[in-house]
């Protein structure tokens, strides 16, 4: 039986995740969203009342009668099932602690644009997106991207893995984390990959994997645009932006 992703169908977002693990693992799955009246079904599903164990917000995954919310707990749960995951229960915990730290990482790249509330237009919160965005780019992105050099520096099984010497879920989220910050913020964000090599090869080794290489050039792969988690606005990762002083 085929898993159900259900995800909004014209972003990436905390999405693309959990896609970009069923695509390595070779998984057979349906885009639920991007189906006939996917969306709809998506948040009916979202509304029902009777559910023992309902998600809180897309994305969730359905497998049979098991529904799994939240990214994290849904690459926890794929990552043993295709091998993505180590055996290990304490690498496993670490790979999930990791897995968690993506996700802080994804969220405070939201909030550049959007610090205010997700209720309010970007417009509407330009000058509050600019001091975010000046500490989110001078300080948030070199701090976690330099985390994550130190886990490969650190690994005893070499620094082509974030955990072990195999790919897991963690790898494919640090890609696809890489990935967005290089949209949002092009100049901050190989500023700092110069200064954290280990990752920057990580995120090239990912990308010519051949299944992920093979999804990237697909129609299941959408392209970043300015609805997502990840958005570029020019004026958010340049230093001369005047709201910055405001």
């Amino acid at each position: 039986m085929a898993y159900e992703l259900d995800y909004w169908p014209d972003i990436q977002g905390r999405g693309e995740f959990v896609r970009l693990v069923l695509e390595e693992a070779g998984a057979d799955y349906v885009d639920v969203a991007r189906e006939r009246d996917g969306e709809a079904r998506m948040l009916a599903l979202l509304a029902r009342e009777d559910i023992a164990t309902p998600p809180f917000a897309a994305p969730f995954l359905k497998d049979g009668d098991i529904i799994i919310g939240q990214t994290a707990a849904i690459l926890l749960y794929l990552g043993d099932r295709h091998g993505l995951a180590p055996r290990d229960a304490s690498l496993r915990l670490w790979t999930h602690q990791i897995q968690l730290t993506i996700a802080d990482l994804v969220s405070e790249a939201h909030e550049t644009h959007h610090p205010l509330g997700a209720d309010l237009s970007y417009e509407e919160q330009k000058d509050a997106a600019a001091r975010r965005a000046k500490s989110f780019r001078e300080t948030r992105i070199p701090k976690f991207l330099r985390w994550f050099e130190t886990i490969l520096a650190n690994n005893p099984r070499g620094d082509a893995c974030l955990v072990g010497d195999a790919v897991t879920t963690a790898d494919l989220s640090l890609f696809q984390a890489v990935e967005g910050l290089l949209y949002a913020f092009p100049t901050a964000t190989r500023a700092a990959l110069a200064e954290t090599s280990r990752v920057a090869r990580l995120h090239g080794a990912i990308a010519q994997r051949p299944r992920i290489r093979a999804h990237l050039t697909s129609g299941r792969r959408i392209a970043f645009n300015d609805y997502g988690i990840f958005r570029h606005y020019p004026e958010l990762d340049s230093r001369s932006n005047p709201r910055e002083r405001a």
